[in-house]
């Protein structure tokens, strides 16, 4: 992928919107930020590689202005829900795409280099990363320091963009292996399951970073979880309230979570929260064979009603 034309790309798009939405460095090497390009000066700011893991969609529905933003595959399927779901205007949109191999997780990073200080890294094209620390340098694979996500990507290319830059990546992960993980979980009993959530939920501090993050949930202004009229849950930290708090939170991405692993990515506790919107996923796949965040054209199956769905037949129980 060429910094050249993408700069070029970002140049012309930004004299038909009001401000682009890119990547720069951020407070060390391996984290970049949100960088707003509203002249054409701040282009020259502009980075890509693995460490631009942020899905900056998040930001598009409160904008109320013309943008141009730059996405990833993942990302992208977080413009087609807003789509679906009459959340942006397109005709105010000005995507650029760009074909990902795949991001880092700093937390595998910072593990794999022995939670050494990393002053430098770079990335090779054959998917290799050079790690430089205060401890010496290191050679890494990118493949062993991806986020899950990374691992079971089928949409490496955005599936909607105004303009491509670089050759479009076809996914080599078989559509069969996407939730064999969840398969293989589902074999658990309920109280298995039930106790594995909360040992993990236990951990949890309530700092709702996971639903900050989240570009699905966009009601955070009056969000359920701080709402007292009605009154679901306190604040109290019980594993019981936390579990509340996190069950609410995937039901209410029923058929919208776009599996962008945001929510996983900043749990400062490391819980895998991905896990149940990746449950719901796989349900819905089964049942209404629907995938968010793919088609414009599609209706998620929660905006729909159906006297009798082809595949639910509670109402013939007993």
């Amino acid at each position: 992928m060429s910094m050249e034309m993408l700069r070029d790309v970002v140049k012309n798009v930004l004299s038909e919107v009001d401000v682009v939405i890119g990547y720069t460095e951020g407070f060390d090497k391996v984290h970049a930020t949100p960088l707003f390009i509203n002249t054409p000066e701040q282009v020259d700011r502009l980075i890509w590689s693995p460490i631009c893991v942020h899905n900056l969609t998040t930001y598009l529905p409160s904008l109320k202005k013309k943008v141009g933003i730059i996405v990833k595959g993942c990302d992208s399927r977080t413009i087609v829900q807003y789509m679906q779901e009459g959340l942006i205007n397109r005709e105010n949109i000005k995507i650029i795409g760009i074909p990902c191999s795949g991001v880092i997780s700093v937390k595998k990073l910072t593990k794999a280099v022995d939670y050494a200080n990393i002053e430098d890294i770079s990335f090779e094209k054959d998917g290799k990363i050079n790690v430089t620390t205060d401890k010496g340098q290191k050679t890494l694979a990118l493949t062993d320091v991806q986020p899950d996500k990374c691992r079971t990507c089928q949409y490496p290319t955005p599936v909607i963009y105004d303009h491509l830059i670089g050759d479009p990546i076809s996914s080599d992960k078989p559509k069969e292996s996407v939730y064999e993980d969840i398969v293989e979980f589902d074999k658990m009993t309920l109280e298995e399951k039930l106790n594995y959530w909360l040992k993990e939920f236990d951990r949890c501090i309530r700092c709702y970073a996971c639903r900050n993050a989240c570009p699905m949930c966009i009601c955070q202004d009056s969000c359920i979880a701080e709402t007292r009229e009605p009154h679901w849950i306190s604040q109290r930290l019980t594993t019981q309230e936390k579990l509340m708090f996190h069950m609410i939170h995937a039901v209410h991405l029923a058929g919208r979570c776009v599996e962008c692993g945001e929510c996983e990515r900043v749990c400062p506790m490391g819980i895998p929260v991905n896990k149940l919107k990746r449950k719901i996923n796989m349900d819905m796949k089964d049942l209404f064979d629907y995938e968010p965040g793919v088609n414009p054209d599609d209706k998620p199956p929660m905006y729909t009603f159906n006297v009798d769905e082809l595949k639910i037949k509670e109402h013939k129980i007993g």
